[in-house]
């Protein structure tokens, strides 16, 4: 089990607002319960976007009903089991999986797959702000008839990063609790409008939908899984204040089951959607006031307002992470401060994208492509460096996370786990290959591969495979840590 203790931790106030940074949390703090992950992972999926791309399955992949259904319930359990599996390390080591990832990557090797994965939240946040924004707009349009200017794009947009930049900042144990009752009103206003596409829709046209092909299934699961593959190394961040006794299979299960139950009928409501309204899923420039159309007022405004919450802790959650990443890469700013980083990027971004560009789907598809890729490098080296380690008596060593010298415990060789960087270098490279999105075709693209869009697949499997068949790296162990660590029981080869 890893140190419990480290000279860098400095107590959680019992406040609202959580002043811990990316220090690892000692026992005497770890009194989190895993049913506390349930509302997270709720909140994390409670995102309009997901109506779109449903509809973009039916749409554009020429999925029918049933494949829409199973394409939704095996990305939901491929992505967020990940998501689940890797979290367990939150609670090993009692620290952000940014900071974790120096176990693996050596302590500067670190920054490199760290600043690809920074780099890669501020996209989604700004995707996530411009989402909220348009929301905004509509309800305004249905509401009171104003409808957009760049002035009101510019004011709706600040106020959203302004709102998840105060919720983030609280840390959390206040997203919890508003995670927890977003979940309950997101889920009353998602049953109502389940029961209205019910009695509403055509069901004879659903379900006479001929099936699509095989291959459009397989990428459609890649589409749907890329936005829960980007959580994966933001899973432990939740997972570090519960205790060492937290069973790890709960752990996944709750992670799992928590974004299933959203995702799985909002791919599922745009599938059916799209059969009265197929425009959705060619929602160019606004990817909510199609919701105006298709709903009554009286259902699209409540729903929109909550959906809109869902959004601002979507990009909470996300920023609260942001602001580990930032400190793991060396910037000398309290992890509030350093939020306030990728507020002011998400903010630029999503003028950008409002007021510049025009494409806004097709940029988001493109964009979770990448996505995927360049989180699936990542995913691949540190769950074989997890496996490794579920047979140490020590797990994570405290100290030696927080030591960026010489004399850290994952110092390997120059700040540098070769290994490591190898396996996770060469997938990158390999994933890039099979990638084809708007702007960028890889030269693999064209095989089985890239046309089924499974690059994200092999590119984790590449880094899993190179990481596993070279040498183990060695850590640099102290003796009074190998002496303390000789005394402690074997840790039993368990799932968490």
């Amino acid at each position: 089990m890893g140190t419990s203790t480290t000279s860098a931790s400095t107590p959680e106030t019992e406040g609202a607002v959580e002043t811990r940074g990316i220090e690892p949390v000692p026992d005497s703090e770890r009194h989190g319960r895993v049913r506390e992950l349930f509302p997270t992972w709720v909140a994390a999926n409670i995102s309009v976007l997901l109506l779109t791309m449903g509809a973009s399955l039916a749409v554009n992949n020429g999925l029918n009903f049933w494949q829409v259904l199973v394409v939704a319930g095996i990305a939901a359990l491929v992505a967020f089991g990940m998501v689940g599996v890797l979290s367990v390390s939150g609670k090993w080591g009692g620290a952000p999986g940014s900071l974790l990832s120096r176990a693996a990557f050596g302590v500067r090797g670190n920054y490199f797959p760290g600043a690809i994965l920074w780099v890669a939240r501020f996209g989604w946040e700004t995707i996530n702000a411009v989402t909220g924004a348009y929301a905004v707009l509509t309800v305004l349009n249905l509401l009171f008839g104003i409808k957009s200017n760049n002035v009101l794009i510019v004011v709706t947009l600040l106020a959203f990063v302004a709102v998840t930049y105060l919720v983030s900042g609280l840390g959390r144990k206040a997203l919890n609790v508003c995670n927890k009752y977003s979940t309950y009103l997101f889920g009353l206003f998602s049953i109502m409008v389940l029961v209205y596409l019910i009695a509403t829709m055509d069901w004879h046209a659903i379900f006479a939908k001929k099936a699509g092909t095989t291959a459009m299934v397989i990428a459609g699961i890649g589409t749907i899984a890329a936005g829960g593959i980007s959580w994966v190394p933001t899973g432990p961040d939740f997972a570090r204040y519960l205790p060492h006794s937290a069973s790890g299979k709960k752990i996944a299960a709750t992670t799992v089951s928590g974004a299933a139950l959203v995702m799985v009928p909002m791919v599922l409501m745009g599938g059916v959607m799209a059969v009265s309204s197929p425009k959705l899923a060619g929602q160019n420039t606004d990817p909510m006031s199609f919701l105006g159309g298709i709903l009554p007022t009286w259902l699209a405004i409540p729903y929109l307002i909550t959906a809109l919450v869902g959004m601002v802790l979507i990009n909470s959650l996300s920023m609260y992470s942001a602001g580990f990443t930032a400190q793991t890469m060396g910037v000398k700013l309290p992890r509030a401060l350093a939020v306030s980083i990728n507020a002011v990027i998400s903010l630029v971004g999503g003028l950008f994208m409002m007021l510049v560009a025009k494409d806004f789907i097709g940029q988001f598809i493109a964009f979770l492509t990448l996505l995927a890729v360049s989180f699936s490098a990542w995913i691949g080296v540190y769950g074989i460096d997890m496996a490794r380690r579920r047979k140490l008596a020590v797990r994570y060593d405290a100290e030696g996370l927080m030591d960026t010298t010489r004399t850290s415990r994952y110092w390997y060789a120059g700040g540098f786990c070769w290994q490591a960087m190898t396996a996770w270098g060469v997938a990158l490279a390999a994933g890039l290959c099979f990638t084809k999105v708007q702007w960028f075709t890889g030269p693999l693209a064209t095989t089985w591969i890239g046309q089924n869009g499974l690059g994200w697949a092999a590119t984790i499997v590449i880094a899993a495979a190179v990481f596993a068949v070279l040498p183990a790296a060695r850590e640099n162990v102290p003796a009074a840590a190998a002496e303390r660590a000789a005394d402690e029981a074997p840790v039993p080869a368990e799932v968490g």
